[in-house]
């Protein structure tokens, strides 16, 4: 989950907040410095992950155990999966931020009718990803290298809409500024269908806690606000479906999702539309 831009002030774990392992319980696996960043793939006590920056650094962008790649490890990944709880059966999806490519894996397992593009500024990370996390691409799922913002840009102009819109672009520190603003959300609105779904990835520790959840409300008012050590914002271009209806939808998705770690009962109490974040929080801006 790669792309560049802003610093978070206390460089809080990219993509999960995780205890740190002691260097000797780790096996480097591989080392790259690409044009963005330097990339470091480990395994630790069963886990494969990779990091921005070196094996010391406090985040990891991905993780997953090789005996079984299908669960998800990372609360995050969770919540965004809950996207399908507002919109269960897509047929396009855009994932802007690729990592070891565990999201984009996940939806080709869940729903296997859809066509995924992903968005993945460095190549290297896409190399990464296929090497040893076991991304692949096919007829269904595609790999766009390219900035994020560009990407929605062009699918704008050629009138390509999608039913799911993911945000999960990182870079070693946090959510390229480009990539927050009131402007980009809308661009990314714009290339929704009318009842689509968009999930965004944040931090829910971040400085910026207020300023992000005012600009979301500014370009889709009431949206469901998913917090743990992360945040992830779940709007519609419709209505909102209330909460008896995720419920429902929860249910009927469970025997696919339960393989993944995906619990509802964890979840669904997550779902939230009150604001908690001051009101006179202004919206990010170009």
């Amino acid at each position: 989950m790669s792309m560049r831009h802003t610093r978070l002030a206390a460089r809080v774990a990219v993509l999960a907040l995780a205890a740190a392992t002691p260097l000797s319980a780790q096996t480097i696996l591989h080392t790259e410095k690409s044009a963005f960043e330097d990339i470091v793939v480990y395994e630790s006590r069963g886990e494969r992950c990779m990091k921005f920056g070196s094996v010391q650094a406090p985040g990891r962008q991905t993780c997953q155990l090789p005996a079984r790649p299908e669960e998800l490890l990372f609360d995050y990944t969770r919540m965004m999966m809950a996207s399908l709880y507002l919109r269960p059966d897509p047929r396009r999806i855009l994932v802007i931020g690729l990592g070891g490519g565990s999201l984009p894996m996940a939806l080709a397992r869940v729903v296997p009718q859809a066509r995924i593009d992903v968005v993945e500024i460095d190549p290297s990370v896409a190399r990464v990803a296929e090497r040893f996390f076991g991304f692949r691409t096919g007829p269904s799922m595609r790999v766009d290298v390219a900035d994020g913002r560009a990407f929605v840009q062009a699918a704008a102009r050629r009138g390509d809409r999608y039913d799911i819109v993911m945000l999960d672009a990182f870079d070693e520190t946090y959510i390229p500024r480009h990539l927050s603003t009131v402007e980009f959300i809308r661009e990314v609105r714009s290339i929704l269908r009318p009842d689509g779904v968009l999930a965004a990835n944040t931090f829910a520790s971040s400085a910026s806690y207020a300023n992000e959840s005012a600009t979301y409300a500014e370009v889709f008012g009431a949206f469901y606000n998913l917090r743990s050590a992360n945040r992830v914002v779940l709007a519609s271009a419709g209505a909102l479906p209330g909460q008896d209806e995720v419920a429902a939808r929860a249910r009927a998705l469970q025997p696919a999702l339960a393989p993944m770690g995906i619990d509802p009962e964890r979840l669904l109490p997550m779902f939230s539309t009150r604001p908690d974040w001051p009101q006179d929080a202004r919206p990010l801006r170009d």
